[in-house]
Formats: C-alpha cells, sequence, structure tokens
C-alpha cells in the first residue's frame, strides 16, 4: 500500500472459513486441499505415513511439486520432523490493488486464496504446534511458517529446515552456486534440473512441457537466508546460511518464516511480468517518501573499477573536490540528478578489503570538502550520492551508523551506495562482550539484521540505500521503500577485469534469473565498450542503451567517464531522457538466456520506451505496438545495431539510427547482433 494516495487502494476482501479436520488416527484424517483464483494450481496438504507434514502442487491436472516435507531441525531438542497430525485449518481469499510509489509499474494486483494448517505434534515426539500458511495466486505459490506462542518452547533454534520441493517433471535450471567466497557475483549455469548442485535463489527452470519456474523467498526479515540444495533426483530442500553460532536462526515464538515461493507461468513473459514476491511482504511501513526521487547518476567510480584512479589517498587519489566539481557540473549540464562518489571518507588507505577497521563514515580524505561540495551540487540541482564501503567489518559501521546518516540527511545526500567486500562467511559482526567479534555470512541471520538496520536507520534521515555486495533482495523494498536497489550480481564491473569477462548471455540471463527478485544497480552506459587495457566488453553500443530497459533500477548509471560520455551526444541525449520510474512494464519478446525485449511507459508522460539486449546468435524479432493508446500516432526514435554489428570486432560500435512513426497494431522488425540490443523512445506526435 502506498500512504502517497490511500484511495486508490481497493478494500482487501478476505472470506474466512474453517476446515478442522477431527482427531482420528493418523490414517484416517484426510488432506487439505486448495486451489489458486482461477482453478488452474491446486495445492494439497497432508502428512505422511511417518507422520510427516507434506506438500504437493498440481497445475492444469499435471503434478508439478510430488509430496515434499515440511518441518524443521533444531539444536537443542526433538527435531520438529515427525509426529505431526492435522489439527485444523482455515481458508481465505484476498483481492487487492496497490500503489508503488516507484517501480516497474504503478499499480499492483493482489489475488489470491489462503490456506493455514495447524500441525501438531504427539506428545511422545515433543507436543510442538506448527502452523503453515499458503497463499496461492494464478502465477504462483507461497508458504511460511508460523510458530504460535506455546508451553515447552519459548526460543527456536534451528538447525537448518527440512523444507522440500521435489520437481516432478524434468527440465533446464539456469542457477549460480549458493556459499561460494564472491556471494552472488557468478556466471549462470545452464544445466538439467538434476545437475544442480545446490543454487542460490532466484534459480528459474523452464521444464520439459514448456512450465517456467523461478523459486525464491519473500519478506526475508531475521532470519538466514536460504539456498536451494539438490538432494537427490530433482528434489530439493531449502538449507538456511550458515551462523557463527550452532542454530542458523534464533527466534523467540510467536514468528513467522520469510516466505517461500515459486513463480509458475507458460512462458518467460509470465515469470518477469509476476509480483508474487511483492504482493508477499507487508505495506509500506515508512509513510510518505516523495522525499525519495528515482533519477539517474554518474560517478567517479570506473576510474577506481579500471585502475586509473585510487580509493585511496595519494596522486592517483578519485574523489578530489575539483574532480567533483566536474561530474556535478556535467550531471546539471545534462540532466543527472545524482553524482556518486566513492573513496571520499578515510580508511582506504592499506588493505581494507575484507576488514574495513579503519573506515570513518563522517571524517572526509584532506582533499575532498563535503559539505562544500554538498552546497555546491544543490546550488545547481544536484544530489552527492554518498558511498558507505565496510569492509564487511558490519561492527565499525554500526558504531557509527546513525551518526554517518544524520550527517547525510543533514546535507541533502539523500541516497547512499553500502557496500561489504569480503568473502561469503568474512562479515565481522559484534559479539557479546564488549569488543569481541564474531564472523558472519553475508546472507545469514545476523545479516539479514544488519540490511534492515541501516534502512530503517537512513528512513529517519530521508535517505535511501542502494546495497552493494547485499543480501539478495526478497521484496522488502514494498515495506521500505527506501530500499531502492542492490547490486547482488555479477555487474558491470567484471567488465573492467577482462576481456569478454561477462558472456554475451549474462545480461539476457539477468532478466529471467537474478533481476525477478527486484531492482539491480548493474551500472550501466559503459559507451567505450571498454575496460582495462582496451579490454573489450561483450556488448554493441545499442546494447549499452537496451539495458537501461532489459535491467530496472530506480537509480540507473551512465558509468563511463564523462569525457567518453560527451563524445556520443546521440546516445548520451538518450540516456539523459531515459525514466528511472515506469507505469507501465512488459516484456513484449524474450526467451530465457537468449535475448529480451521490453516495453515501458513513463510515469510522468506519455512517452514508451522500448528496448533490451541479446545473446551472442543474431536474430530478427517482429516487435508488435500493441500497448500504445488507440487512433494516436506516436514518432519513434530508434537506436539499434548497425550493419555487420556484433560484438568480437571492432564492429560492436556500428549503430544505426531511425526515426518513424507508429500506431497500435503496426509490426518493426527489429535485428538484433551478436551481443546486440536496442532502444526506443516513443512521443506521441503532435
Amino acid at each position: 500500500m502506498s500512504l502517497l494516495n490511500p484511495s486508490l487502494r481497493a478494500c482487501a476482501l478476505v472470506l474466512p472459513f474453517a476446515l478442522v479436520t477431527p482427531a482420528f488416527a493418523q490414517q484416517d484424517r484426510p488432506a487439505v486441499t486448495a486451489a489458486s483464483p482461477d482453478g488452474s494450481i491446486v495445492l494439497t496438504v497432508a502428512t505422511d505415513n511417518d507422520s510427516r507434514p507434506t506438500w504437493s502442487l498440481s497445475r492444469k491436472g499435471k503434478l508439478l511439486i510430488a509430496p515434499s516435507k515440511l518441518g524443521f531441525i533444531l539444536t537443542d531438542g526433538l527435531n520438529m520432523v515427525r509426529g505431526f497430525s492435522i489439527a485444523g485449518s482455515d481458508k481465505a481469499s484476498g483481492q487487492e490493488r496497490w500503489e508503488q510509489p516507484w517501480g516497474e509499474r504503478r499499480f499492483v494486483n493482489d489475488s489470491h486464496n489462503e490456506l493455514l494448517v495447524r500441525f501438531q505434534q504427539s506428545d511422545v515426539q515433543g507436543g510442538r504446534r506448527m502452523n503453515v500458511r499458503f497463499r496461492l495466486f494464478d502465477d504462483g505459490v507461497g508458504f511460511r511458517y508460523e510458530l504460535p506462542e506455546q508451553p515447552g518452547l519459548k526460543t527456536m533454534r534451528i538447525a537448518d529446515e527440512t523444507t522440500e520441493f521435489d520437481i516432478a517433471p524434468a527440465g533446464t535450471a539456469w542457477w549460480i552456486p549458493g556459499g561460494e567466497w564472491n556471494r552472488y557475483e557468478q556466471v549462470y549455469q545452464k544445466t538439467a534440473i538434476d545437475a544442480v548442485s545446490t543454487a542460490h535463489t532466484p534459480i528459474t527452470m523452464r521444464l520439459d512441457d514448456g512450465t517456467h519456474l523461478s523459486f525464491h523467498e519473500a519478506a526475508l526479515v531475521d532470519y538466514a537466508g536460504y539456498w536451494l540444495k539438490r538432494s537427490d533426483g530433482r528434489k530439493f530442500r531449502t538449507t538456511l546460511a550458515p551462523s557463527s553460532q550452532a542454530a542458523r536462526v534464533i527466534r523467540d515464538l510467536p514468528f513467522n518464516t520469510p516466505w517461500r515461493t515459486i513463480r509458475i507461468a507458460d512462458d518467460a513473459a509470465g515469470l518477469v511480468d509476476n509480483d508474487l514476491e511483492l504482493n508477499l511482504n507487508e505495506p509500506n511501513k515508512l509513510g510518505d517518501v516523495r522525499w525519495f526521487r528515482p533519477a539517474k547518476y554518474i560517478g567517479i567510480w570506473w576510474g577506481m573499477i579500471r585502475g586509473d584512479w585510487s580509493w585511496a589517498e595519494g596522486p592517483n587519489h578519485g574523489a578530489t573536490t575539483a574532480r567533483t566539481k566536474r561530474y556535478i557540473d556535467f550531471a546539471a549540464k545534462h540532466g543527472f540528478r545524482g553524482v556518486l562518489v566513492e573513496g571520499w571518507d578515510k580508511g582506504w588507505n592499506g588493505d581494507w578489503f575484507g576488514h574495513g577497521d579503519d573506515f570513518s563514515y563522517t571524517q572526509s580524505t584532506p582533499d575532498f570538502d563535503l559539505p562544500g561540495l554538498a552546497a555546491y551540487a544543490r546550488d545547481k540541482g544536484v544530489h552527492l550520492i554518498g558511498h558507505h564501503e565496510t569492509g564487511g567489518n558490519i561492527a565499525n559501521y554500526e558504531a557509527q551508523l546513525d551518526a554517518a546518516m544524520r550527517l547525510y540527511g543533514g546535507l541533502g545526500v539523500d541516497v547512499v551506495k553500502t557496500g561489504y567486500v569480503a568473502d561469503a562467511g568474512g562479515i565481522i559482526a559484534p559479539g557479546e562482550a564488549p569488543g569481541e567479534t564474531r564472523m558472519e555470512w553475508h546472507d545469514g541471520q545476523r545479516m539479514a539484521q544488519h540490511h534492515l538496520r541501516v534502512v530503517e536507520t537512513a528512513a529517519k534521515y530521508h535517505v535511501a540505500v542502494n546495497a552493494h555486495e547485499p543480501i539478495k533482495d526478497t521484496g522488502l523494498r514494498r515495506t521500505y521503500p527506501n530500499w531502492v536497489g542492490r547490486e547482488g550480481a555479477r555487474g558491470m564491473e567484471y567488465n573492467a577485469w577482462g576481456a569478454f569477462a561477462n558472456g554475451p548471455d549474462h545480461e539476457p540471463t539477468l532478466v529471467y534469473t537474478r533481476m525477478l527478485s527486484g531492482p539491480m544497480d548493474f551500472t550501466p552506459g559503459v559507451l567505450s565498450l571498454e575496460g582495462a587495457d582496451h579490454a573489450p566488453l561483450a556488448s554493441t553500443l545499442a546494447k549499452q542503451l537496451g539495458l537501461y530497459l532489459a535491467l530496472y533500477s530506480p537509480i540507473q548509471m551512465a558509468a563511463d567517464f564523462i569525457e567518453t560520455l560527451e563524445t556520443f551526444p546521440k546516445e548520451l541525449d538518450f540516456i539523459s531522457k531515459v525514466p528511472a520510474d515506469w507505469s507501465e512494464s512488459r516484456l513484449i519478446a524474450g526467451e530465457v538466456g537468449d535475448y529480451a525485449i521490453f516495453a515501458r511507459k513513463d510515469r510522468n508522460s506519455e512517452d514508451w520506451y522500448v528496448g533490451g539486449v541479446n545473446d551472442a546468435t543474431a536474430r530478427t524479432v517482429t516487435l508488435g505496438f500493441d500497448y500504445l493508446e488507440p487512433g494516436k500516432r506516436y514518432t519513434a526514435t530508434i537506436y539499434r545495431d548497425g550493419e555487420g554489428a556484433t560484438y568480437l570486432t571492432d564492429a560492436r560500435h556500428e549503430i544505426a539510427y531511425e526515426t518513424r512513426t507508429v500506431r497500435k497494431g503496426d509490426r518493426y522488425d527489429l535485428w538484433l547482433a551478436p551481443g546486440g540490443g536496442a532502444a526506443m523512445r516513443l512521443v506521441p506526435a503532435k
């Protein structure tokens, strides 16, 4: 729910009724079923012959998820796995239309049926109670555990879950390994489902019958993120990210776990045009957040990534007052709201990777005038974007957090990029005793707590957060709309470190995998198409423009040097005009890992933008304009791959420009080069 215009929110309809099964012997208890609103997805919840809770799912009459177990393994008592019976259940339904303060689309529809199943464990097994709430949509399902107050169980110390997903049909998966040293920054693998090992979510699958699935989670709060671990065949189970303590999660009752989610669709577009995780998060808790404005930015960043400048002080220091003024002037001239500055604060000297002990978040280096530059930017209608790199040391960061956010808020620095550069299990967190520290994982319970603390503290001072090396996105931007962006995948920076470091199919895969979790700060706009030592990108020039349509973020960077951007006036003009906030978005053509073309409508005008990205295979895609308003003519300014363009040679810079008039019902044949892309701006003709 957005508090910007509460009257636009439709009243939710909830129709509860009870279905209580009598206390018969286990074998006499019937299963409990529920269906999605259109009846295509049917859920069955039962207990098996070993009195273990199970769930299964069918779609359009075909088994999708075979009976799969539910439960917990505890560190300090009998496991909550066996000895359960169904004590009762309740059903409800909901219908709601709510407004996002910013996003891929302005309005989100939520139509679902719900089933709450109450499980009771036998006294011999511990006598605990465990509820599981399922929510069924026409395009997916989510479920979570709800642990009520109960005698003899005040605190749960969870070693792991036994939540299973036994995928009945065969198919193909796109995934990255979970628990590796560089977090989510992996190249996606494409394998058979039964060749997956342990994967981060979202993990995307295309079954042999064409059904598309995406496994993820929603509302990850005060809990460990999960990895999807294959146990046998196509049977998977959740495994929680590790903790410095024996238990991976410690929670006092009552509490709810995050939702375990599956998006389900007939095609790739059905996965993308899907708001399942957002709908499973709580409404906006921050109220009016119009102080955050979606926008584009430039930054003192690419030079550090390539090695031209340094974060550390010295003769090559990037974050100087003089250079920042030049970037502010460029931003004001070309319509960029933000200027990111990394390396402005004390603590970068020496080897900071993975410890960050010396970082100050309030003290500038001698050659950087933070208050003066904030004022200089403000006078030109530009805002500095702050930067807090922790080196993975949240003990040091949390000790300064309030003061740091207060400083930014007071200076009008209303967006901050945070960073957690460390190995996967290398986060330094406060311990129990003063001065004691512990090592935590990037996606463990302690980091879920930390990231939310940062977001809530920032909100007090009207600062938005763009987290790099983050915990994964699970739709919490609905509840905390100042959590505006994350990295959480292999971004543009890798292209600075080697030829074709991100292959041509990387971005067309991100669309259907990582991007299903939420906005990504990919940092597009490297128009030079080269990294350090002239290492080429697996991209044409047109693809760099298409990235602004394919990879959504409410904060979009033009990552190249400002001197380089100015040598591409037509492309810079497009980047300066393409919005970062949309009223509508839809995938109009694409397949997982191959290509993706979007149509998006500007939230603040009647303009449409169309574009996207391609893999290494040249193809011609026929695009329709059925989303345009009937009877209107639109002037389309088109940026497409030029004749002979390919990412493999210097022809990657070949680009063609075209202007034409289009109407609803027209068709346009778009040729996409290997590693190519395209972008269009459609303006209603006068």
